[in-house]
């Protein structure tokens, strides 16, 4: 596997988001087809961003939009209809990264291109893959977990809940090979480990929840590989009574986990904005339009890709990375409980 990342700047995307631009290409079918619904962020965020770029480069394309809900048989049903709806391009999140080998051998066979989003496939190179950086989530993650605890002179050896994404989903792995590399050889060690199936918060919570029976005031931290599987696993620590939280970490910047950073209650979490990804995917969506070979920015699983970084997140830098930069606003965010908290960080006065 060859593996090299982006080094372009979030920031820099961010502009070309709202850039005016004007590309002249014939009416066109293409589909995008998201995973699941555990997360809000597709019909929140990837998809509006996806649409609204597509809008304004291919203005007479059809977007077809289906969401799986965590089916990998409804998605083999899913990328069946769009095709017989002629859609040339699939930008595809898959349910699960090995079963969407098969919808991509099948979808390139008719000569329609693949776009995987977000998750690779590893065992069956799409056309293009485009999302953030996966692995250095993970260890961006982890690795500031763990300096917190030696600022806060936690004692070294002490134990570590892992939660990650789901077994099936092959981006939930690299991001769980970027925990390993932040968490192996450092002070703490991880005294337990599960693979969240689905990504499901309450499969996360219920897990935690035996944790806490089993190692009590031995787990001094928890990483967690989203901010749902966070926000399950803050849920059982509370309903546990433990008190003060151990510092937990996260992955999405969802409106629920910025709350609960700004009540203390989350450690971090990764600023991704979805919009990000979803521009670039329209983009090569319409340079395979017009018969073009968009440029790879590195290659990931033998596919031509581009890999965005994006930014830690904590209650220290929260109100400069998601309020000044208008990831999300005030009014979102700090709802009645959370209105001192912050007034606190200055987010508002």
């Amino acid at each position: 596997m060859k593996t090299k990342y982006s080094t372009a700047a979030v920031s820099a995307v961010m502009v070309g988001l709202f850039g005016a631009t004007a590309m002249a290409q014939e009416a066109a079918t293409v589909a995008f087809l998201m995973p699941d619904q555990a997360s809000t962020r597709y019909e929140e965020h990837d998809f509006p961003g996806f649409q609204a770029a597509m809008k304004e480069m291919c203005a007479d394309c059809t977007v077809i939009y289906q969401n799986a809900n965590a089916d990998v048989s409804l998605q083999q049903q899913q990328v069946n209809s769009v095709i017989a709806q002629g859609a040339k391009v699939i930008v595809l999140d898959p349910v699960d990264s090995a079963a969407a080998a098969g919808l991509v051998q099948m979808a390139q066979s008719q000569g329609i291109k693949i776009i995987a989003y977000d998750r690779p496939i590893p065992t069956m190179p799409a056309d293009y893959y485009v999302s953030f950086d996966n692995e250095g989530i993970g260890k961006a993650i982890a690795q500031s977990l763990v300096d917190h605890l030696k600022a806060e002179g936690v004692e070294a050896g002490s134990g570590v809940l892992q939660i990650n994404g789901s077994p099936t989903d092959a981006a939930a792995g690299l991001i769980r090979d970027g925990i390993d590399s932040a968490l192996d050889g450092s002070e703490y060690k991880t005294i337990a480990e599960f693979d969240t199936p689905d990504w499901a918060p309450p499969k996360a919570q219920e897990w935690t929840a035996g944790q806490i029976t089993r190692f009590g005031d031995q787990i001094t931290g928890i990483v967690a590989a989203n901010d749902g599987t966070a926000g399950g696993a803050i849920a059982a620590l509370k309903a546990a009574g433990v008190d003060p939280v151990p510092p937990v970490t996260g992955n999405d910047a969802t409106i629920a986990a910025l709350q609960l950073i700004i009540a203390g209650d989350q450690y971090n979490t990764i600023s991704k904005p979805s919009e990000i990804v979803a521009r670039a995917a329209a983009e090569v969506t319409v340079a395979f339009l017009k018969g073009e070979t968009p440029e790879p920015k590195t290659t990931l699983y033998d596919t031509p890709s581009e890999l965005f970084v994006p930014a830690v997140v904590t209650r220290e830098n929260i109100k400069a990375e998601i309020f000044d930069k208008g990831v999300q606003t005030p009014e979102e965010v700090c709802t009645a409980d959370y209105v001192e908290a912050c007034k606190e960080l200055g987010i508002t006065q």
